[in-house]
């Protein structure tokens, strides 16, 4: 007889519970008693809690009579064979399966505050950031110090309302400690000491910027630094009513300042300079342009005391010596910019006495402009000490011949940016080193170098990564050059050389800023062919060649700057930004100017009506390029312009290249004619039919009435000369621009 299957131990307990109940309680009591006892001795023995302990743990049993398996075991629903013999006991079911933790965040409110604020810091819209102010407790107090990091002092009312919420008695937060810059440029014109008083509570302050605020004097000023200890940087340029008095306080103050900027701070005396320098050990960067009371004694202090000094600017502090210049390349190793601007005093000796052997291989920038004083064996010296020199500016360094030249050109690559205006010694065979040695080269200025010619230009314009050249006064060019730029920027012949020579080398069209003032024998055919080459062109500067003196062309110059006198404005001729554009697209447009146009194919449309192209897009443009010294020059009588603008009268423009296919046109002169007067011409005439004005000049319509396109008659009462000869006046075209020759890179 077979032998029956044992019954499950759940059960065999539930028998023995139901039989205790109808016998008596006596023994089950007892035995419920040695089973507590066991689990005490063993509870005793390995205090661990087990899984039935944990009310979150799933496999806990609705029964309380269910044991609990250990730990490092599975439930018996995965171990029996037989699931009708298993128990429903230790099957989790949905109530045992939620979760009631009440730790449980939604992710973003578990986030730390650390990846908050990295979020935050990186949202830019002041608005956006007060949303996120707005939103809760916890979002507030890691939005509001990002919000208040550099309050926005544009306005009146806006300093106003900050300078009141500084002054609350129980604000919500301690806004003076966020604030961590302050700048009041933008209302520098009205800033006085009451204005920046209340903002003397802001005691962690690190860049201060009262730029040209004129009415700001040591009473306001000294407060505010006072309570800046951990100050980085200061900007105090042409605060003129500042003294000693603030650069104490600053000195005995804010000991962690890195970066000052005091150009043009007179009252500032050298004795207390001195003792910034002594007390400031870990200035960065310095600026003391213009100020003219500055001594050796002063700078020498600051190289003597603050050896990290990376950037320091003399721009014409006059009174500087050669002795300060050595003692800051020979101490500063970490020296990058140094800019010697019109401190005329300095000559061979401040490089020449310079260790032997030693080189400075972090100076990048070095502008020695207007430093006449300076040889040839000065620039050979400077390129010996320092071989990764990337900026240098050598304009107005009369002295400077092709030696000079020679040895630049031993920075090969590393040589970005050249100035080498009113060098007039340098000739074609400097440049043709120069370009052979640095092919890196971006911004080159050559104006008034009266010796170069066409040569040159034509192997300027090789330069794979020219962006700007500056020829001004270079009477010596013609069209020739015109053409060589525009053939080196022009993507369409270098598609079809690649084309038909698979090693040919592309390279992207990179000319941007062009200045030809001055450059007389330049004609429409060759600056058309570069406009149309260009296409990244957005500065071109024509002052004074007569060929663009046309009033149709007015309407997308620039204005004249405000001093310029009468004669002045009448050659002013400057384009920028969307007058580029606009004039390219005049020129391309206009059927007077179509002859000029040989080799540019145009679209037309169904009709015979010529399409010419969509307008380019302008926006990307700046426009808000100041007027540069090579737009109009200094006045310098390096070359007798009068004289060619009268030839140019009288003889013919020269043609351009025959390749071109261009029709010949000779001019002529009728009789007397004003100044600028372009002569008629015989084989097909440049005057388009009367009619009624229609250019826009600076957004007002010019005066209607009839009105011939050709050259422009402003300020011809100054060229009208009844005892001279038909033609143009030699009245001196001599014009007077501050500050040129300095170049920023």
């Amino acid at each position: 007889m077979a032998r029956p299957p044992a019954p499950a131990l759940d059960v065999i307990a539930a028998r023995n519970a139901a039989g205790g109940t109808a016998a008596g309680g006596g023994a089950a009591a007892t035995a419920a008693a040695a089973t507590a006892s066991a689990a005490t001795v063993s509870t005793a023995r390995l205090p661990v809690p087990t899984a039935a302990d944990d009310p979150r743990d799933s496999r806990s049993s609705s029964s309380t009579n269910s044991p609990a398996p250990a730990d490092n075991e599975e439930s018996d629903f995965f171990l029996v064979n037989n699931d009708s013999q298993s128990s429903l006991g230790v099957v989790p079911n949905l109530q045992d399966m939620q979760v009631t933790d009440a730790d449980c965040l939604p992710t973003v409110a578990a986030l730390p505050s650390e990846i908050l604020i990295s979020i935050f810091s990186r949202i830019s819209d002041p608005k956006e950031l007060l949303n996120c102010m707005l939103t809760c407790k916890r979002w507030a107090r890691n939005v509001v110090e990002i919000l208040w990091h550099r309050p926005s002092c544009t306005t009146w009312e806006k300093h106003a309302s900050i300078c009141a919420t500084l002054a609350l008695e129980r604000p919500f937060f301690t806004y003076t400690d966020f604030i961590k810059r302050l700048n009041l440029a933008a209302l520098a014109n009205r800033v006085n000491d009451g204005s920046v008083i209340p903002l003397a509570a802001c005691t962690r302050v690190e860049r201060l910027t009262l730029t040209n605020c004129f009415d700001l004097t040591d009473v306001g000023l000294t407060p505010l630094v006072r309570g800046s200890q951990h100050l980085l940087a200061l900007d105090i340029s042409g605060d003129s009513n500042i003294t000693e008095a603030s650069i104490i306080a600053i000195a005995e103050n804010c000991r962690k300042l890195q970066g000052l900027n005091v150009s043009g701070c007179r009252g500032v005396s050298n004795e207390s300079l001195a003792q910034l320098a002594e007390s400031c050990r870990f200035i960065k960067r310095l600026k003391l342009n213009d100020c003219i009371q500055v001594n050796d004694a002063a700078v020498l202090a600051f190289a003597n005391h603050c050896p990290n000094i990376l950037e320091i600017d003399l721009h014409q502090c006059t009174s500087i010596g050669n002795e300060p210049i050595t003692a800051l390349l020979a101490k500063e190793q970490s020296l990058r910019e140094l800019r010697l601007a019109c401190c005329e005093l300095i000559d061979d000796g401040a490089f020449l006495a310079l260790p032997p052997f030693r080189t400075y291989e972090n100076l990048r920038i070095l502008d020695l402009t207007s430093c006449s004083r300076l040889t040839d064996r000065a620039v050979e010296k400077i390129i010996e000490i320092a071989p990764r020199l990337r900026n240098l500016v050598l304009a107005k360094c009369t002295n400077i011949t092709d030696v000079a030249v020679h040895a630049i050109a031993k920075l090969e690559k590393n040589l970005h940016y050249v100035h080498l205006g009113h060098c007039r010694h340098i000739t074609d065979d400097a440049v043709k080193r120069l370009v052979r040695s640095c092919n890196r080269i971006r911004y080159i200025d050559l104006g008034c170098c009266v010796n170069l010619t066409d040569e040159s230009v034509t192997l300027l314009a090789g330069l794979p990564k020219l962006k700007r050249i500056g020829l001004v006064k270079c009477a010596s060019i013609t069209d020739k050059s015109m053409y060589a730029l525009a053939s080196a920027n022009d993507h369409r012949s270098q598609y079809r050389n690649a084309a038909s020579r698979p090693g040919h080398d592309m390279r992207a069209p990179s000319l941007e800023r062009v200045h030809l003032s001055y450059c007389t024998n330049l004609t429409l055919p060759s600056i058309i062919k570069l406009l149309n080459c260009c296409p990244k062109l957005t500065h071109l500067s024509l002052t004074g060649v007569p060929a663009f003196l046309r009033d149709d062309l007015d309407r997308f110059c620039r204005e004249a700057p405000p001093d310029f006198t009468e004669h002045q404005r009448a050659v002013f001729c400057v384009f920028s930004g969307a007058g580029v554009a606009g004039l390219r697209h005049h020129l391309n447009t206009r059927e007077e100017f179509a002859e000029y146009r040989e080799g540019r194919g145009q679209r037309r449309r169904p009709g015979g009506i010529v399409d010419p192209g969509p307008v380019p897009d302008v926006d990307g443009f700046e426009d808000g390029d100041g007027l540069e010294d090579d737009d109009m020059g200094d006045g310098s009588d390096l070359i007798d312009f009068n004289a060619d603008l009268t030839n140019l009268a009288h003889n013919p423009i020269p043609l351009p290249p025959s390749n071109h296919g261009s029709p010949v046109v000779s001019f002529q002169t009728n009789g007397p004619s004003h100044a600028g007067a372009v002569p008629s011409t015989t084989a097909a005439s440049l005057h388009s039919p009367a009619r009624p004005s229609e250019g826009v000049i600076d957004g007002q319509a010019t005066a209607a009435g009839p009105s011939v396109a050709g050259p422009s008659t402003a300020g011809s009462g100054l060229f009208v000369n009844p005892a001279s000869v038909p033609g143009p006046s030699t009245a001196s075209m001599q014009v007077h621009f501050d500050g040129e020759g300095e170049q920023t890179p």
